[in-house]
């Protein structure tokens, strides 16, 4: 199977490096992208531009695809899947969830006209308690700076026949119960979710970056929700 890997904020293609191997040996075929505009000066990129070149990956292979999105990645995945809804197999989404139409990832500080990785330090313990200082050390290294707009930018979403593709959820905390308590407090996300025909969750037990911390683990959870 075709996977389309989407990395979150910050991170490029080469993020996937650890998970890629665990993939391959299950006889899949990963594609890790790169977003436009991720380290570069590109005011012009938006969330569009990002869906617009995942739906481009889609489009150049044969068959059906696999989309996985880290984190902001998955609005994207998301939005690709709303936009190709009948070549998408499953959307997996690896410690986030679906987000309704027009909200965007988050907000952050815009620095020179682009959003740069703030640091490790600015997460919350529960997001960053497993990546050991060696893991910090090289990972922050090759984090790249966003366009400003991407982080804000809404999602557009207009086909519900994306609501007929099965979804898997990879939370690094969080189980089914626990997840299903939390966004009963986020609205239109708890709509959003709870729309889909198919939707699994699987805790890791993993913090936030689960590609970086247990990448065997998360290439044997795609692996699994692929047959699933």
């Amino acid at each position: 199977m075709d996977i389309i890997l989407v990395p979150g904020l910050w991170l490029d293609a080469s993020s996937w490096d650890d998970v890629l191997p665990g993939l391959r040996a299950a006889g899949h075929a990963p594609h890790p992208l790169t977003l436009p505009g991720v380290g570069e000066p590109a005011p012009e990129i938006g969330m569009a531009d990002w869906v617009a070149a995942v739906v481009a990956d889609v489009d150049e292979l044969d068959g059906p695809v696999v989309l996985v999105g880290h984190s902001g990645g998955g609005n994207v995945v998301w939005g690709a899947a709303d936009a190709r809804p009948e070549r998408v197999a499953r959307v997996v989404f690896v410690d986030t969830v679906p987000p309704p139409a027009g909200r965007g990832i988050s907000e952050f500080d815009v620095v020179d006209g682009v959003v740069p990785f703030p640091g490790w330090d600015f997460f919350p313990d529960e997001d960053v308690h497993d990546l050991d200082a060696a893991t910090r050390t090289r990972t922050a290294s090759r984090t790249l700076s966003v366009p400003a707009r991407v982080p804000t930018d809404p999602i557009r979403l207009v086909d519900d026949r994306r609501y007929a593709v099965p979804v898997t959820l990879l939370m690094g905390s969080l189980d089914e119960e626990a997840l299903e308590e939390t966004i009963s407090e986020w609205g239109p996300y708890a709509d959003e979710f709870h729309a889909i025909e198919d939707a699994g969750v699987v805790e890791l037990g993993s913090g936030h970056w689960p590609q970086f911390s247990m990448p065997d683990r998360l290439a044997a959870a795609i692996v699994t929700a692929l047959e699933g």
